[in-house]
């Protein structure tokens, strides 16, 4: 195993990623990757479709994904070099891997960053409802790429914040609910609150296996982000200790975050009244009389948003960065300013925002837009963790005495890779049952042809 101490650099020439990431920070960036906009804003809809079996479709997505860190996780540790999984599917898969997981990866964090501004955009009307929509969105893209080019520390501090406001929400949220049912309370007009509002009104699978496998489309897109620690691991103190700590907690996190907050809402709020569009976040502060209830929770879900679109930036720019080292991105993108913030990267994300922003004023209707955008996204965060799954299984061939060194084993490693392998085609086949996600997995594949066209230019290029 390459051993580095903390305050190796990675990358080539003189100007190299410098390890500024601190533990709080990669803890922090964990848990904000694993609680995506999506558990404030798409709880209604999945609770309302899937009822109470919604929980164990969050469970279920968590523990697979659990697997899929495990492994990436245990390959970035085999070797300090690599800068992101990019790279070691570049390695273990052949170039074409690293080419295809590097570019994928980059657009889906471009289109989930469309996603994010055009939240953040919306969020922004409920204080400034006459400032203009296209104004707030280039004021946000500027303020994260002046926060992104400063340094890698300013980032993770900004991460750092992001995430402490998603936390203190979430447990502000779990605190209320079991008071509420703890005292039976009883809103007008509303069921009494209690645990037994979770089983009584239909059982846990109240709309059957049809329900339970429609709250998978929109549960996939909350954990997007989840491999979010993989991009930082070039830029992280001390990665054997911190990389390991922040992965081993997801579990927990999952259960805390995601299963004990829709258990306290379908405890207070039956499912079936739930209200699919609202937040059931927003229901719940409503609930107890607090005025300011909206207010809150609108900057809970824009902080949500912010701290997804900053990531996103994040990123992108240092796969890029990666793409260039490999030689299948142009050497711009290989330039760190002074600071090692690889700039040309950031600026060429920045712009793709600002192009895909565009695409609102030629499609009106912007839950048409979000629905097509979060599901393609989906689908191909669901190309990238399998991507890494199919690295482990080749690593886990080629080098035997790696996997035998490291003190940070993956589970059941080679069965639990096929299993997931199994479980996202599976998924692929649900999303293909509802007529909105159908259409993004058509649109999908034309991703896919244009990654291999600009493979098959690359490599004229090379012979």
């Amino acid at each position: 195993m390459t051993q580095h101490s903390d305050n190796d650099v990675t990358g080539e020439g003189s100007h190299k990623l410098r390890r500024n990431l601190h533990n709080r920070h990669i803890q922090l960036i964990a848990i904000g990757g694993a609680i995506g906009t999506g558990l404030f804003m798409g709880s209604g809809k999945t609770i309302s479709l899937a009822g109470p079996s919604i929980i164990f479709v969050y469970m279920l997505i968590g523990f697979m994904l659990f697997f899929v860190m495990r492994a990436m996780g245990e390959i970035l540790l085999s070797n300090l070099n690599y800068k992101s999984f990019s790279d070691f599917a570049a390695e273990l898969l052949g170039p074409w891997a690293g080419y295809f997981t590097g570019w994928t990866y980059w657009f889906c964090w471009v289109v989930t960053g469309i996603a994010d501004i055009v939240a953040i955009t919306s969020y922004l009307q409920f204080w400034l409802p006459d400032f203009s929509v296209w104004m707030s969105a280039l004021l946000c893209i500027a303020t994260f790429l002046i926060l992104n080019i400063a340094t890698v520390k300013l980032f993770g501090e900004m991460e750092f914040w992001f995430a402490i406001i998603k936390i203190v929400a979430i447990i502000a949220l779990i605190i209320i609910g079991i008071v509420l049912v703890a005292v039976h309370y009883h809103a007008p007009g509303r069921p009494e609150a209690a645990l037994s509002n979770i089983w009584t009104h239909g059982g846990l699978f109240p709309k059957g296996l049809s329900g339970f496998f429609a709250g998978f489309q929109i549960a996939v897109f909350a954990f997007v982000g989840i491999e979010l620690v993989g991009t930082t691991a070039a830029e992280t103190r001390n990665p054997q200790k911190v990389l390991p700590r922040a992965i081993n907690a997801i579990p927990l996190r999952i259960i805390m975050f995601y299963v004990c907050s829709l258990l306290v809402i379908m405890a207070v709020t039956p499912w079936n009244e739930v209200v699919p569009s609202r937040s059931p976040f927003v229901e719940m502060f409503v609930l107890i009389g607090l005025p300011a209830a909206a207010g809150i929770i609108n900057f809970v879900v824009l902080t949500s948003a912010a701290s997804s679109a900053n990531s996103g930036i994040f990123s992108t720019s240092r796969m890029l960065f990666g793409l260039a080292g490999q030689g299948v991105a142009h050497q711009r993108f290989a330039h760190l300013s002074k600071r090692a913030v690889p700039v040309n990267g950031l600026l060429f994300s920045c712009l793709c925002l600002l192009a895909g922003i565009a695409l609102i004023y030629l499609i009106p209707n912007v839950m048409t837009v979000f629905t097509l955008v979060t599901t393609v996204s989906a689908i191909l965060f669901m190309f990238v963790w399998s991507i890494i799954l199919c690295s482990y299984l080749v690593y886990r061939k080629k080098h035997p005495e790696l996997h035998a060194a490291s003190v940070f084993r993956m589970p059941a490693g080679k069965l639990m890779s096929w299993v997931g392998l199994l479980f996202f085609a599976f998924v692929l086949v649900l999303l293909s049952l509802q007529p909105d996600t159908r259409q993004a997995l058509m649109v999908t594949p034309i991703w896919f042809i244009l990654l291999a066209i600009g493979w098959k230019m690359q490599q004229r290029k090379l012979s």
